[in-house]
């Protein structure tokens, strides 16, 4: 007979977990779904009978809740501002990078809970996956406390950054920028292919270059095709000083 221990009821998951809403001055109720959180797809994928649901699958929500509190806020702080320029503002706070910096000094690496094999990779520091997570805790904290304390926490950790993202111009679009920039220069639109695709489809690596004519001027893998191109944009944007 084999004996399964869920993750729910796994006192070192509890107490961990339990540890950090302490230290970031949470008093939750239920802590199952924080613990949910921290629960990344390859441990379901190896282990059901460990826990049934992973926090991708809260998606949904999550986004939801962020962008709402995220929006409420700049409409309410930026009058002069027209919709498109509060859209860019926007998807610069809630973007995948800037959040896995912000979960990365919150610590929340530390909690995850990854497949032993995950663990091999460089999945415990990923950008994307760190972002995630971080987004599954908002929709945690949401459930658990409801939309006050979300809010709280939002406005304490992501919307802080705001400043740094309007002095450093990282609202703005840099797919747009460069392309701006190549027809500016060379009057013509730079391409994007997807030169390689890696790695099982429920964990793909896309492997993006940017072409002017035929000449690749950057490459990026990531693990959506989306984010490849944002990254290869920005890298190709940043260096066009330097293209030969």
């Amino acid at each position: 007979m084999v004996v399964t221990i869920n993750i729910m009821q796994n006192r070192k998951a509890i107490d961990d977990v339990s540890f950090l809403l302490n230290s970031l001055h949470i008093n939750y109720r239920n802590i199952e779904d924080y613990i949910k959180a921290f629960v990344h797809k390859s441990i379901v994928n190896e282990r059901p009978d460990f826990i049934p649901e992973h926090n991708e699958r809260l998606e949904f929500l999550w986004d939801a809740v962020l962008e709402l509190v995220i929006t409420d806020n700049l409409y309410r702080d930026f009058k002069e501002k027209n919709e498109g320029e509060l859209t860019d503002i926007r998807s610069a706070l809630v973007r995948w990078k800037n959040l896995a910096l912000i979960s990365r000094k919150l610590g929340l690496n530390n909690y995850l809970f990854l497949w032993k094999g995950e663990e091999l990779w460089w999945w415990r520091d990923s950008d994307y996956l760190l972002a995630n997570t971080l987004e599954a805790f908002i929709w945690a904290l949401y459930m658990d406390l409801w939309i006050d304390d979300a809010k709280k926490f939002i406005n304490t950790h992501i919307y802080t950054t705001l400043d740094d993202i309007i002095e450093n111009k990282y609202f703005k679009d840099f797919k747009s920028l460069i392309q701006e920039y190549v027809q500016a220069e060379f009057d013509i639109t730079p391409t994007y292919e997807v030169l390689l695709e890696e790695w099982p489809d429920h964990d793909k690596n896309f492997k993006v270059w940017v072409f002017i004519w035929e000449k690749q001027i950057w490459e990026w893998s990531w693990s959506s095709k989306k984010k490849a191109q944002e990254d290869a944009a920005k890298n190709a944007y940043e260096t066009k000083d330097k293209w030969n």
